[in-house]
């Protein structure tokens, strides 16, 4: 066989490889439309979070919670926005100059949301699911992210960004503590 066959045969063969990939590899998230749901989730997941924390319990501590949502697919048909998403939710509070965590989760949940142009941002959350813990939660995830979106060990990234944001709300300079509730 001449090098110029082996040559067109690896040239096809890389082709078809690079095809494959392009048609299998997932679509990169809609930042315009992540732009416009994001809020909603966020403020959302304050809101359901609200009463189930330990720092709620502790007088002082003025606790408040802070969510942050990132997004693993993102798909809208007729109104309706499928977000999976990887959500950090913490309850800080404050005591004697110090920022203190006092509960939170790191959780992968799908969010349905409806457009609604009375709505607050212009969008409604339908519902919210979140896997169980332990054992299930694998699977769950397995069934409910496509294998490109699943959420990895990373989640979202950490907690830095809510912290700052939790420092701000109460005043704390940016260099303050983060000590346990």
């Amino acid at each position: 066989m001449s090098v110029r066959r082996w040559v067109t045969g690896l040239g096809a063969t890389a082709v078809l490889l690079a095809a494959g990939v392009w048609a299998v590899w997932p679509p990169g998230v809609d930042q315009h439309l992540w732009g416009e749901v994001r809020p909603v989730i966020e403020a959302r997941l304050v809101a359901d979070s609200k009463g189930s924390g330990y720092g709620e319990t502790q007088p002082g501590v003025r606790a408040q919670w802070f969510c942050r949502a990132e997004a693993r697919d993102l798909d809208e048909h007729d109104g309706v926005v499928r977000a999976g998403v990887t959500t950090l939710c913490t309850e800080y509070g404050v005591r004697q100059g110090a920022l203190v965590e006092c509960s939170g989760a790191d959780v992968p949940q799908v969010v349905r949301l409806k457009r609604d142009a009375g709505a607050h941002g212009g969008f409604r959350v339908t519902s919210r699911e979140e896997g169980p813990d332990g054992a299930g939660s694998g699977k769950w995830v397995e069934d409910h992210f496509s294998f490109f979106h699943e959420p990895g060990p990373e989640g979202t990234g950490g907690s830095d960004g809510l912290e700052a944001a939790a420092r701000k709300h109460f005043g704390l300079p940016a260099n303050a503590p983060v000590k346990d509730c």
